[in-house]
């Protein structure tokens, strides 16, 4: 991989000796979380109300008297913006330059995200620090910071390890740095980047980021990756936000580019997909780039009335800030929310009993994210909620046909179109001639389904030698196919006997047999009326 350093050139020199470590303020009490803080997968304001980060970054470290650019990040929707900052590698910023940039942050209604550019490829990089040095900078400018957890998230070290291996690792090191800064009384939401120049090419924070959220005193700890040219396929893309959401970690794309020079990302499915998982993103940067990646520049020389491409596909383009950005609620921003989650999938029916069975689909989307499920029967009867894509329904009527559709919602109350359809018949309560019989469709078309499995189980006390199953099809439907039964049909009415391999069932034990049949085109109906004789 290839450096992703994109500071400007005037800045590309720094101080030959490093700084000797800051001093460390006395140690307090770990503080617990408050302000901005996590929950699961989520970033939470203060208040409860979810927050998904939209906005840039800006290079503040070396264009400190470029003020104007937080109103004008504004301007464009963003609701966040993130600051470089300096301990030291470049000239440092004290404590009453990052109290005004927090300030200006306040003023121009952004969550103000600070990261410390001092770590950028270290292990790689001469002259970068180590994030045990970062704990240390943000030590020294807590005054800065400590009841501003509302507003500030502190990004502890900008991609902290190159592609080169250190040691202590980047987990190791990480939690040492998180346990610093609690043990000195920060309360505020940690994000930490990945190593490998933030884009986590050999997956370590993916792999290891469990470890360092629990080694968190406040469990406040948000991971955030950068995305480069290692993300140019949506394929990469899906697969690393879906290990986090899996995991149930929160994750931010800390920076991204439309361009690099070590590759040619996928912005399109970057913002599409951060947007339909309601993942906070971060584009680089809003202008001053130098060594090469200029083209990284949102607007030229500063000017917001002169957006670049890049500018222009951030703010303005699909999936971009103006559409998707909502401000914080700590500056009075709304919670509306009139985007409702995506259809669900359809539902399959499994582990069906006489009064119960369960459903699993697949999961939805939503602009912010999907809060929970709503089951119902074809004719809007309520049947349960859940929180994920999975329910086990309990109280349902032996022997009976049910039809069954889910909808998501989200937070705002907002609730999906109904998915598709699934059918499952219940088991009787008790059978005649001490067995029982239940079909399940399978599966489905216009004009016809698979009706498996006919579940038989003895349900007597002694073995049985055979069984006989009679059930009726909807007025219409047709058998056209069969097996491990022997099937005859009368009118409606299906009788299925047991082959010879398959009649002796001890008691409790159960065997199963499949049907095929047609139907009219879009009639939903299913068999029903299940009985077993011996």
């Amino acid at each position: 991989m290839r450096s992703l350093f994109t500071a400007p050139a005037l800045a590309v020199a720094f101080v030959a000796a490093l700084v000797t470590a800051l001093v460390t303020v006395p140690g307090t009490a770990a503080r617990a979380a408050t302000g901005i803080h996590v929950s699961g997968t989520k970033i939470l304001e203060g208040n409860g109300q979810e927050f998904v980060m939209r906005g840039t970054s800006h290079a503040h470290t070396w264009f400190p008297t470029r003020t104007k650019a937080f109103a004008d990040i504004k301007s464009l929707k963003a609701n966040t913006v993130r600051v470089v900052l300096s301990g030291g590698r470049w000239s440092a910023n004290s404590v009453s330059d990052v109290a005004n940039v927090v300030s200006l942050c306040k003023q121009n209604k952004l969550i103000c995200v600070l990261e410390d550019h001092d770590t950028t490829g270290y292990g790689e990089q001469s002259g970068a620090y180590t994030l045990d040095q970062a704990a240390d900078y943000w030590i020294s400018i807590k005054s800065a910071l400590v009841g501003q957890e509302d507003y500030v998230v502190v990004n502890i070290g900008n991609e902290p390890i190159g592609n080169n291996a250190t040691t202590p690792g980047w987990a190791d090191a990480t939690k040492a740095a998180i346990q610093k800064l609690r043990a000195n009384g920060f309360g505020h939401a940690l994000m930490v980047d990945a190593p490998a120049w933030g884009q986590d090419w050999q997956n370590v924070m993916r792999d290891s980021a469990a470890s360092v959220f629990n080694a968190d005193p406040a469990k406040n700890t948000i991971f955030s990756v950068h995305m480069y040219g290692v993300y140019d396929t949506a394929a990469e893309i899906t697969s690393y936000l879906d290990a986090f959401r899996t995991a149930g970690l929160p994750l931010v794309i800390g920076e991204f580019g439309f361009n690099h020079s070590d590759g040619n990302p996928d912005e399109d499915t970057i913002m599409a997909q951060a947007v339909s998982r309601g993942v906070g993103y971060l584009g680089w940067s809003w202008s001053g780039n130098g060594g090469g990646v200029e083209y990284l520049d949102q607007v030229t020389n500063f000017d917001v009335t002169q957006l670049t491409s890049w500018g222009r596909r951030l703010f303005d383009g699909a999936d971009g800030i103006a559409a998707t950005a909502r401000q914080a609620t700590v500056y009075g921003g709304t919670t509306t929310d009139p985007t409702p989650p995506t259809v669900p999938g359809t539902p399959s029916a499994s582990n069906v009993t006489a009064s119960g069975a369960t459903l699993t689909w697949t999961a939805s989307t939503d602009n912010v994210g999907v809060t929970g499920y709503d089951v119902y029967t074809s004719t809007g009867a309520p049947l349960g909620a859940t929180a994920t894509a999975s329910i086990t329904l309990t109280g349902l009527t032996p022997a009976t046909a049910y039809q069954v559709h889910v909808k998501a919602r989200d937070a705002a109350g907002n609730q999906s179109a109904a998915s598709p359809t699934a059918s499952f018949t219940t088991l009787p309560g008790s059978g005649g001639g001490g067995c029982t019989a239940a079909g399940t469709v399978q599966s489905q078309w216009n004009n016809g389904y698979v009706l498996q499995p006919v579940t038989v189980t003895n349900t007597g006390t002694t073995t049985r030698n055979g069984w006989t199953v009679t059930f009726t099809l909807p007025a219409g439907h047709t058998v056209t196919g069969f097996w491990n039964a022997a099937v005859t049909v009368s009118g409606q009415t299906v009788t299925a006997r047991n082959l010879g391999y398959n009649g002796t069932l001890a008691p409790d034990a159960a065997t199963s047999f499949g049907i095929q049949a047609g139907r009219p085109n879009f009639d939903t109906s299913v068999p029903s009326g299940y009985t077993c004789a011996g």
